[in-house]
C-alpha cells in the first residue's frame, strides 16, 4: 500500500488499483487543472488542482464503505469511481463545462468514453473491475452511486472543506468526520441517522456562504465569462482545434491556445486585465424573461448592446446565471424514525434559499473605457432599471 501526504486529511492510503489508476496520463492530467479555475484570480493561494480533489474524495470514500459496511468487489469499484470523477473536466473545469456539453453533449460525469480511450479501462481490467459500472457510479446511478455524485455524496465534503482551507475562509469548514459517520441507508437511499439534522444543515450552509462568498465572487463571474467566449470564438475559428482536442486540454494548454488565436480575451484573462461590471442586477430588478435567456439569446443580447452602444460586439458580455437552487436541501435526515428530505425538517433551508436569490445577480461586462456607453445601451435592450448601472 502507497500513502500519499495530503494538507487536508493528511496521510490517504491508496489500493493497488489506486496507485495505478494514480499513473494513467489521463489521471496525471488532473494536476494541472485548477480545483478553483478563475476563482484563484481572487484569491491567489486557492492553487489547489482536480487532481488532490480527487484524492480526497477517495480518501472520504473509502472511510464511508467503512463505516456502512460495504467491502468486497463492490467497494472496490465505489473507490475507484471516486478517484475517477473529475477525470471527465475540460480545461479550467467548469467554466468550460456549457461550452463542452454545448458541442459534444456530454457533461463532466460522463466518463464511458474517457476512461475507454485513455488506457484507465485497461488498468481497471487488470484488476477485475468494469469499466461502464465504474462510469455508471460517477454518474450517480444505483444505491451506491449516491455517495459518489448525490445530495451527500463525499465529492462535496472534499471540496468545501479543501476549498475553503486553500481559499483562507472559514465558511466551508465541515465537520467531514461526522458526516460521514452519520451516513446509513434506508430502503436503498442514502440518509443521515437520527439526530443529524443540524449535520446536515452544516453542510447546506457552508455550501450556501461559500457560493456567495467564493464560487460567485463577481471577479471570477467577470474572468469565467471571458473564458467561455474566449474558447467559443477559438473553437469557431479558423484553426485546427477540435471538441475533442479542447477537451483533453489542461489549463495551461488553453491559455497557450487562446493566446494565438484569441489574444484579445486570451492576453487579458492570463494578466488579470478582466473587463468591469457595467449593470448588476438583483432578481427583483431582472424581467422574468431574462432569466428564461438560452446561450445563443445571450449573444444576440450582447450584439443588440454592442450595436447601440457602438461598440465592436467581442466587447460587451452579457452574464446570467441559472435560478438559485440548493441541491443539498433534498438530502435526507431521519427524524422521529422517519426518513425526512432536509428541507422538511428544517426551518433554516428557508432562510438560506431566500439568501441565495438575495444574492443572484445578472451582470453584463466590458473593458473600463467601455462602461459608461455599454451601462446606458444594456439597460434599455434588457429593459432594466438605471439603478442597476454600476
Amino acid at each position: 500500500m502507497n500513502a500519499i501526504k495530503d494538507s487536508v486529511h493528511d496521510w490517504i492510503t491508496l489500493s493497488p488499483v489506486a496507485t495505478d489508476l494514480l499513473d494513467t496520463p489521463a489521471f496525471q492530467r488532473l494536476r494541472h487543472i485548477k480545483q478553483l479555475s478563475t476563482i484563484r484570480l481572487v484569491y491567489p493561494s486557492a492553487s489547489h488542482t482536480r487532481f488532490e480533489h480527487s484524492l480526497g474524495v477517495y480518501h472520504l470514500a473509502e472511510q464511508a464503505l467503512s463505516h456502512l459496511r460495504v467491502d468486497g468487489e463492490r467497494a472496490d469499484h465505489v473507490r475507484a469511481a471516486a478517484l475517477l470523477h473529475d477525470v471527465g473536466h475540460g480545461p479550467y473545469g467548469h467554466q468550460t463545462e456549457e461550452v463542452i456539453m454545448r458541442r459534444a453533449g456530454r457533461h463532466h460525469d460522463e466518463i464511458g468514453d474517457v476512461i475507454e480511450d485513455t488506457g484507465i479501462a485497461d488498468v481497471l481490467r487488470q484488476h477485475d473491475l468494469s469499466p461502464s459500472r465504474v462510469a455508471a457510479l460517477v454518474r450517480g446511478e444505483g444505491e451506491l452511486g449516491q455517495l459518489v455524485s448525490g445530495e451527500l455524496d463525499v465529492d462535496r465534503m472534499d471540496y468545501l472543506v479543501r476549498d475553503a482551507h486553500h481559499t483562507g475562509v472559514p465558511y466551508g469548514s465541515i465537520d467531514h468526520g461526522r458526516l460521514v459517520r452519520s451516513l446509513r441507508y434506508r430502503d436503498g437511499e442514502l440518509v443521515l441517522a437520527e439526530g443529524n439534522v443540524r449535520t446536515a444543515e452544516s453542510l447546506l450552509l457552508a455550501r450556501g456562504l461559500m457560493n456567495g462568498i467564493v464560487y460567485r465572487h463577481h471577479v471570477s463571474r467577470i474572468a469565467g465569462s471571458m473564458l467561455e467566449r474566449a474558447a467559443d470564438r477559438l473553437l469557431d475559428g479558423e484553426n485546427d482545434v477540435g471538441i475533442e482536442e479542447f477537451a483533453r486540454m489542461a489549463d495551461h494548454d488553453l491559455l497557450v491556445a487562446l493566446g494565438e488565436h484569441v489574444p484579445d480575451l486570451g492576453d487579458r484573462i492570463e494578466r488579470r486585465d478582466l473587463y468591469k461590471r457595467t449593470v448588476w442586477a438583483d432578481l427583483s430588478d431582472t424581467p422574468a424573461h431574462l432569466l428564461e435567456l438560452e446561450h445563443e439569446d445571450e449573444r444576440a443580447a450582447e450584439r443588440d448592446i454592442a450595436e447601440r452602444a457602438g461598440v465592436d460586439e467581442s466587447e460587451v458580455i452579457v452574464d446570467v446565471p441559472r435560478r438559485p437552487s440548493m441541491k443539498e436541501s433534498n438530502a435526507r435526515v431521519v427524524v422521529d424514525g422517519v426518513v425526512q428530505r432536509l428541507e422538511e425538517a428544517s426551518g433554516l433551508v428557508t432562510a438560506i434559499r431566500q439568501a441565495q436569490r438575495d444574492g443572484w445577480r445578472l451582470g453584463v461586462y466590458a473593458p473600463e473605457q467601455e462602461r459608461e456607453e455599454v451601462a446606458s445601451a444594456a439597460v434599455d435592450v434588457l429593459g432594466l432599471p438605471d439603478r442597476v448601472r454600476r
